[in-house]
């Protein structure tokens, strides 16, 4: 079997001390996520401390840990776990002659880390490798590096954060050849004073650019010009991609397919593209088109990764869709329950215009950590509900009254106070031919209204 890491490579990278002689195939700092052979880190967090579950960890399969004291098992002792895992994950990056591809943004970056990744290992089948989940922050990036095999073709990372600063550490551990901003929005507002405020932190992603490399950003934002002038300063190559005529990649065309996708002509920069997105929306068409940036930038295969994008299904919480059989016929649900900000949730409301259903029903939760203009970003939702002929929507949290006073005597709607009595609303809203968006903040619990629809809990 494959070996990811030995327990010298460990220590050298770590600086500590091997108790003996094993390998690892996988790397997990939950307890929960371990499974066979892999290295477990215990780490000392704010609410627990990992150590107490090396237990727990061992019995799952672990074939070693780092951890801070001696153990009656093979381990690397290291005096801090949390800095051992940063080190990991750069001498991860220092072996690996991996094309590397860093992705951030206000929305969209898991979904355009997962389409790249799909793109890429069609092309080269095992050889593409991806940080999982919405691994994106201080300790999940290192450990999505860590996990990366050495033998690894292309690599791609997604990068968070709700702080400046944070970015530019980010970056500077991932070092990627290409970084893309797939599009400014007032996400962590509260953080932050201005949406431009925002465009300077998103664009620490350059920073770390290795030399000669590429900054790929979204032509049609209004902060074009502000990105465009920090990647100048740091990539050899500035690419830009949107719907605008002027944009380097461009959507020539594009329109719904009939089964809630997009048929799409792209123009990426010298060679025409026509494609099929399986997934809804405008703001697809520009994902994959970031994408489709960023396969050129690596020396990918643009046709390999126009087949991905029609293979692709919609994650949990992140798109996917799930047609459900309800006493007298069917539903459509759309699970978007993950996360919402201002700029998402136009985008996705506008999508659900293009689904066909007897009706059309919007479940959605408040939007956080929006600050001060809190009240106004969700008031004006009540235009793209109306312009999408939504015919009701369910409003979930206390964040969502600005909202339900805007739609009062434009659409029939109803305001409760959490998920809970969401779902206690369900069984009298939901009717045969609905199509049923979820869309909010991941804090507001809608997952457990997509799970009562999907469960036929209602």
């Amino acid at each position: 079997m494959t070996s990811l890491w030995t327990s010298r490579a460990i220590a050298d990278a770590t600086g500590g001390t091997a108790s003996a002689d094993f390998t690892v195939g996988g790397v997990a700092f939950d307890s929960r996520e371990v499974t066979k052979r892999d290295l477990f880190i215990a780490m000392k967090g704010e609410e627990t401390d990992g150590h107490k579950f090396i237990g727990k960890a061992i019995e799952a399969g672990a074939a070693g840990v780092i951890c801070e004291t001696a153990i009656d098992h093979p381990h690397v002792r290291v005096a801090d776990s949390a800095a051992a895992l940063d080190a990991l994950g750069a001498a991860s990056r220092s072996r690996s002659r991996a094309r590397i591809i860093g992705v951030t943004g206000s929305a969209g970056k898991t979904g355009t880390k997962e389409a790249l990744f799909a793109a890429l290992d069609r092309f080269r089948p095992g050889k593409a490798h991806r940080s999982v989940k919405s691994y994106n922050n201080h300790v999940g990036v290192p450990l999505s590096l860590a996990r990366m095999p050495a033998s690894s073709d292309y690599g791609v990372f997604e990068m968070g954060m709700n702080h400046a600063g944070e970015l530019a550490a980010l970056t500077r551990l991932v070092r990627p050849h290409v970084a893309i901003v797939t599009t400014i929005a007032p996400a962590h507002m509260e953080f932050f004073g201005s949406e431009e405020a925002i465009a300077d932190a998103k664009s620490e992603i350059f920073e770390g650019l290795e030399p000669g490399g590429t900054a790929i950003i979204p032509f049609d934002s209004p902060h074009y010009a502000r990105l465009r002038a920090k990647a100048e300063r740091h990539a050899a190559h500035v690419v830009s991609f949107g719907l605008g005529k002027e944009a380097d990649v461009r959507a020539v065309d594009w329109l719904p397919d009939g089964n809630g996708g997009s048929l799409v002509t792209a123009q990426v920069q010298d060679a025409l593209l026509c494609f099929t997105i399986a997934q809804a929306g405008e703001h697809w068409v520009s994902n994959a088109l970031a994408v489709l940036a960023a396969v050129k930038a690596v020396g990918g295969d643009l046709p390999a990764a126009g087949l991905a994008f029609a293979e692709m299904a919609g994650l949990a919480g992140r798109g996917a869709r799930h047609r459900i059989a309800v006493p007298g016929g069917h539903i459509l649900v759309i699970d978007e329950s993950y996360n919402a900000n201002p700029a998402s949730m136009a985008a996705t409301i506008g999508g659900l215009a293009n689904e066909s259903a007897e009706r059309r029903v919007a479940i959605l939760g408040a939007m956080r950590e929006l600050g001060e203009g809190s009240d106004a970003y969700h008031a004006a939702l009540a235009a793209p509900l109306v312009a999408a002929g939504v015919q009701f929507a369910l409003l979930v949290g206390p964040e969502m009254a600005p909202l339900a006073k805007a739609l009062e005597g434009q659409m029939d709607f109803a305001h409760v106070a959490a998920h809970q009595d969401a779902v206690a609303r369900l069984g009298d809203l939901i009717r045969p031919g609905d199509a049923v968006l979820v869309k909010g903040s991941n804090s507001v619990g809608l997952s457990h209204v997509v799970a009562a629809l999907t469960d036929g809990d209602i």
